[in-house]
């Protein structure tokens, strides 16, 4: 609705975000996940990255198996024929060059709609939006098919980083618990699932995933 009202301060809004995220780089718990899933990988075994996250800082890690199931900011899709797709510009489009701001009292740029980022297929030209979920969006059925898939065979969860307040995502892992299969958390403080966990890792996730996620001594070299 807000985007329907004003695109403009939106596209502010995540234009900023795009811009930040372009000078970030992966942290410690990243790479630690793709590296895990490159090593169990050469072995014969399956890890899926199911992320809430937008910031695409698990792909730039190296994890490959994945499902963003809220998007991503460098996807764009269009509002009048569906395209969707990579965007990696920066800025994104000329009239949002320096523009948006984390100060929520910033004034909006008002930028003309037609000066927004727009479609590049042919004979389209209709206003783009970012690929991610909004509040009030269904997620895609297809991705998180998928991810009830992976969820309903794995033989280990790590909740990693995450509140465990938002859905559909919040009930992914208590479901696994359900069926015995052990769940670890990592995470900086309890969450409203860590009751039904077997294993919580208290702290950043940056200090204690890594060694969790270290080749043991009992795996292939």
């Amino acid at each position: 609705m807000a985007f329907a009202r004003n695109p403009s301060r939106v596209w502010e809004f995540y234009h900023y975000r795009r811009e930040v995220m372009l000078t970030k780089n992966p942290n410690p718990a990243h790479l630690a996940i793709a590296e895990c899933e490159e090593r169990l990988t050469k072995q014969g075994r399956n890890v899926t990255v199911v992320t809430q996250n937008i910031d695409e800082l698990h792909r730039r890690a190296g994890s490959k198996n994945m499902l963003e199931i809220h998007g991503s900011l460098f996807r764009t899709r269009c509002m009048s024929c569906g395209h969707e797709a990579s965007n990696y510009k920066s800025p994104i489009c000329a009239a949002l060059k320096d523009k948006g701001a984390p100060d929520p009292k910033t004034e909006d740029a008002q930028i003309p709609e037609k000066e927004l980022p727009r479609c590049e297929q042919t004979g389209c030209h209709g206003l783009l939006r970012p690929a991610v979920v909004w509040f009030g969006e269904t997620l895609d059925s297809d991705i998180l098919n998928q991810a009830e898939s992976v969820l309903d065979n794995c033989d280990l969860c790590l909740v990693v980083g995450t509140s465990s307040v938002v859905y559909p995502a919040a009930m992914f892992a208590p479901q696994v618990a359900a069926r015995g299969v052990p769940v670890a958390e990592f995470n900086m403080e309890d969450t409203p699932a860590t009751m039904r966990f077997k294993f919580h890792f208290h702290g950043p996730c940056g200090t204690t995933l890594p060694p969790a996620l270290a080749r043991h001594e009992t795996e292939p070299k």
